[in-house]
């Protein structure tokens, strides 16, 4: 007797979206894509104005049409106290300039943090994520993650105490200004 193992679909044959449902070829049940497509593409509104409406091949809509990319929020998942805590909507064309701006803030904080708290900031990156838009191919920043590294001083850890201690004797003695 045989398992019938259950198939699974993906992307353009069955998946979240219809990626060829614009081209006339065919369209899922359900669809209210014309088979005159010239018609349908000029009736869509445009919804990112100064954008390209060019609708790039295998793609549902141009980047001017994109709802997708009309919609698309950003929120920060931190537990800091920075910008977009909220989800808000950022202009495809604004958002690297806002990620990076937002991202410089977890930065700032990391300082401030390190100079409050006797500490000093080793190592301070910013990467910069990107995606492509699966509606209509666009290559966007999809966000950002800042990564800190902070050396505080413990002055009443033992182990720092005979640090300190071995240090002084080593050090003991080592310039000596015979001149003064």
């Amino acid at each position: 007797m045989q398992k019938e193992v259950p198939m699974s679909m993906i992307g353009a044959i069955g998946g979240g979206y219809n990626a060829y449902a614009g081209a006339g070829l065919f369209a899922a049940s359900g669809s209210n894509v014309s088979v005159g497509t010239a018609a349908a593409e000029e009736s869509k509104p445009i919804l990112n104005p100064n954008e390209s409406t060019q609708r790039a091949p295998g793609k549902l809509s141009s980047p001017a049409e994109c709802e997708t990319c009309k919609n698309r929020k950003y929120q920060d998942g931190s537990d800091e106290m920075v910008s977009f805590k909220t989800a808000q909507h950022i202009s495809p064309n604004a958002a690297a300039a806002r990620v990076r701006g937002h991202e410089a803030e977890h930065v700032s904080n990391a300082y401030k943090d390190a100079a409050q708290n006797n500490g000093k900031v080793l190592q301070a990156s910013v990467s910069i994520k990107t995606a492509v838009c699966p509606e209509c191919g666009r290559v966007y920043v999809s966000g950002g993650e800042t990564a800190t590294k902070i050396k505080y001083s413990n002055e009443k850890n033992p182990y720092q105490q005979a640090r300190k201690a071995m240090d002084k004797q080593g050090l003991l003695g080592a310039n000596i200004n015979l001149a003064g």
